[in-house]
């Protein structure tokens, strides 16, 4: 496994002429050789990379410092964000012939920004799961340990970063499934506030939850790529504008809440030393850490496990064959529909499919979904509590390091590693995972990661506590 430089180091060496974007692409391709038969971190590696690398050489030599701040950038982009031209299966059989016709519009901004988009990566189908095992093509490995999972969904974006082939990914995420992988893998992963991105172009699991963000090697390369992709969008009703919550000021300290109750929550002893020790550096560096009480945190799990199945059933209707995916072959009408959607879906979507549909039904809606979306709306309430007195509220980002292939057959004990991130996207605040240190396992080394939770329009806020714990620390 190699480390290739950040987004920042390679700017600096393309302007300094001591490297060039067809030497990073060559390395990249270097990279695959070596690693991408075992890992499979890609779907899809596009074939026009060295005439992009000419493309933005040209733009460097005539522009310099001038030029977009991505120009010659390799970046990987999960395969649920359409690129114009490109296949956009969200590792489903369903849609494995689809080809975008469009940009998304965080894909129309990078490509503005310069940015070199080098492959398609691995996602479990249609970003349902924590492990990236439930890809129609087959599952990623984690390049730390590759008899472990690189966590879910974005677990191909993640191993793309974490085996040196590109600097920073794109990645998506409902419940999770930028920081887990960013904790597993040993990277930065950050979900921004609900809105602050456009979801046009994304294909969709929960619109209420969904949110695009980076993969990266430091926290400064993931504020430049949001930074980059976020602003309100006329195409997404959904998206926010600068003014939609309060100003979220920087501080020289900061005061962190820690919920210790809800860490009673299966956390693996060295996991918890990783984070006693992270919260000793904090009080080192000056900044304070106090306990608070957020008991309705430990409902999310369940909540979100009700909210999001129904958003899955009412988004992958249309996948049916006739108006999006595969054609099924039956005798009749219903037959070609019932056909397309049982060949073309995964067991775990089916699984999802079929909760959400029930939650929504008549007769349930109330006892499920009803109550589920009022527990929603009182965790939000008992953040903003929180953050009254709290700048930020930090937990390690999940229970344990990456698990080995195969040892969460249970459905509940593989929802149960999203405990921690899930109450993030049900509320629509933001968050980060930032590296934290290793743990053994096998006699490998296994990254864990922290988690910080701002207010609603406190990115900014993540992104300093992140280079002022993390980047400047490395």
């Amino acid at each position: 496994m190699t480390n290739m430089k950040t987004i920042t180091e390679l700017r600096e060496a393309y302007l300094a002429g001591t490297y060039t974007p067809t030497e990073a692409i060559h390395a990249f391709t270097e990279v695959l050789k070596e690693h991408e038969k075992e890992v499979h971190a890609f779907l899809e590696v596009f074939d026009d990379l060295l005439e992009q690398a000419a493309e933005a050489e040209k733009v460097l030599k005539e522009h310099g410092a001038e030029s977009p701040v991505l120009t010659g950038i390799p970046l990987a982009i999960k395969n649920n964000i359409l690129i114009k031209g490109k296949k956009a299966t969200a590792s489903s059989k369903i849609l494995a012939e689809y080809t975008a016709s469009y940009d998304a519009t965080i894909i129309s901004k990078l490509k503005a920004a310069g940015a070199i988009f080098v492959g398609a990566t691995n996602l479990d189908e249609f970003a349902m799961g924590s492990s990236t095992e439930n890809s129609a093509f087959g599952p990623t490995k984690n390049p730390h340990d590759e008899r472990r999972v690189p966590g879910g969904s974005s677990g191909g974006s993640a191993a793309a970063v974490a085996m040196g082939a590109v600097p920073a990914a794109l990645g998506t995420d409902t419940g999770g499934s930028i920081r887990q992988p960013a904790s597993y893998c040993g990277l930065v992963g950050y979900k921004p506030t609900y809105g602050a991105v456009s979801r046009f172009g994304l294909i969709a699991m929960g619109s209420s939850l969904d949110q695009a963000g980076p993969l990266t090697n430091s926290v400064a390369d993931a504020e430049l790529i949001h930074s980059i992709i976020s602003g309100s969008d006329e195409l997404d009703m959904t998206t926010i504008s600068p003014d939609t919550y309060a100003e979220v000021p920087l501080k020289q300290t900061y005061t962190f809440g820690v919920p210790r109750d809800f860490l009673g929550s299966g956390v693996d002893a060295d996991v918890m030393e990783c984070f006693e020790s992270q919260i000793e550096a904090l009080k080192a560096a000056g900044h304070s850490v106090v306990d608070v009480e957020l008991p309705l945190l430990e409902q999310g799990l369940a909540a979100y496990y009700v909210v999001m199945p129904a958003e899955v059933s009412s988004n992958l209707a249309r996948f049916d064959g006739m108006r999006y995916g595969t054609r099924g072959k039956g005798e009749d009408l219903l037959d070609d529909y019932l056909a397309a959607r049982a060949e073309g879906f995964g067991a775990e979507v089916k699984r999802r499919i079929l909760l959400g549909t029930y939650v929504l039904s008549a007769g349930y809606y109330d006892a499920y979904y009803g109550k589920a979306e009022a527990v929603r709306v009182m965790m939000r309430e008992e953040l903003n509590k929180a953050f009254k007195t709290v700048d930020a509220i930090m937990l390690p980002t999940a229970p344990t390091p990456a698990f080995t292939f195969g040892s969460q057959e249970d459905p509940l004990s593989m929802y149960k590693q999203d405990i921690f991130t899930v109450p993030v996207n049900l509320t629509g605040v933001p968050a980060i995972s930032i590296p934290m240190g290793t743990v053994q396992r096998d006699e490998k080394a296994l990254p864990v990661g922290v988690q910080y939770i701002a207010p609603h329009g406190g990115d900014q806020r993540l992104f300093d506590i992140g280079k002022r714990t993390y980047d400047e620390t490395r």
